[in-house]
């Protein structure tokens, strides 16, 4: 079955930090692409619900490269902005009502006429099945959205929704790094892989911080990267990315910097590939201790 999503996608998720021109994001779409990066990740409450918006102004620029780009959003979370003030509170809300209507929204912010994958964006405590799938079932039958997945589910919450679908969810997007195994200690990333789920991996550099911080776990693993961003003379974002790569279940890395240059330092994680020793090296720094 062939990859609905690139290997590395471009994360909009701080897209309204970057404070860039509408041209300015086109450029960078239009180099990513170039870079074999053509699935874009958003979600409606990226920038406080602008982040959408800012892409959508750019895509109206050349509206012929949307047949190059896989389009994936998400939706599930309220919380008070001026743009909404009916909302109230930060709450879950994955009713039928706001997922159409979330959707739809989505669809004018980004300046398309259809969504490649539509993802919960957590589960919610008061999540009714039944009416997510009629929502989806409904946005499939209208075109609108064409694939549906879940973010930062776990195997029960993930199998509760995909067992009131004839369809099948093709992603879960959760949090994987050098920094963060938690997939694995809950067995999360096992359970996808039996089911052939391709996972996206949001923060693949712990949100900077093996970069910077400073504790015992950062500065084990980063001596590791380091020794082995020398070995095969690239950055230690490649080595980090490359770790994620060499994982048999094929994850989807989302990039979240509008910088091109720290793009291509990352995806020259594509250009090796680690050894199991390698890949363990890192493993056990992370852990803190060795394999049983």
């Amino acid at each position: 079955m062939k990859n609905l999503m690139s290997q590395f996608a471009l994360g909009f998720w701080r897209a309204k930090d970057w404070n860039y021109s509408s041209q300015q994001i086109l450029d960078l779409v239009k180099q990513s692409i170039e870079l074999g990066i053509s699935t874009i990740d958003h979600a409606d409450i990226y920038g406080k619900f602008s982040c959408e918006e800012i892409f959508g102004e750019a895509l109206k620029l050349e509206p012929s490269i949307r047949h190059k780009i896989q389009l994936v959003t998400k939706c599930g979370i309220k919380f008070p902005v001026p743009k909404f003030p009916e909302y109230t509170m930060h709450i879950y809300d994955t009713s039928k009502e706001h997922i159409i209507k979330s959707a739809e929204n989505s669809l004018k912010n980004l300046s398309t006429d259809y969504i490649d994958i539509l993802l919960i964006h957590r589960p919610d405590p008061l999540m009714n099945a039944d009416e997510i799938a009629e929502a989806f079932y409904q946005l499939k039958k209208d075109g609108k959205v064409v694939n549906f997945g879940v973010s930062n589910f776990l195997q029960d919450q993930f199998n509760l929704l995909q067992s009131r679908l004839d369809f099948k969810l093709v992603t879960n997007q959760i949090e994987v790094s050098v920094l963060c195994t938690e997939h694995f200690d809950n067995n999360n990333i096992y359970f996808l892989q039996e089911k052939r789920i391709q996972p996206m991996v949001w923060s693949p550099f712990a949100g900077g911080r093996i970069f910077y911080e400073n504790s015992e776990k950062a500065n084990r693993v980063r001596n590791v990267l380091f020794e082995l961003a020398y070995k095969y003379q690239v950055e230690i974002d490649a080595i980090a990315a490359a770790w994620l790569l060499t994982h048999p279940i094929n994850f989807v890395v989302v990039l979240g910097t509008g910088k091109i240059e720290r793009i291509k330092k990352a995806i020259k994680a594509r250009d090796f590939k680690l050894t199991k020793e390698e890949w363990f090296k890192i493993w056990t720094a992370s852990k803190g201790e060795d394999i049983p």
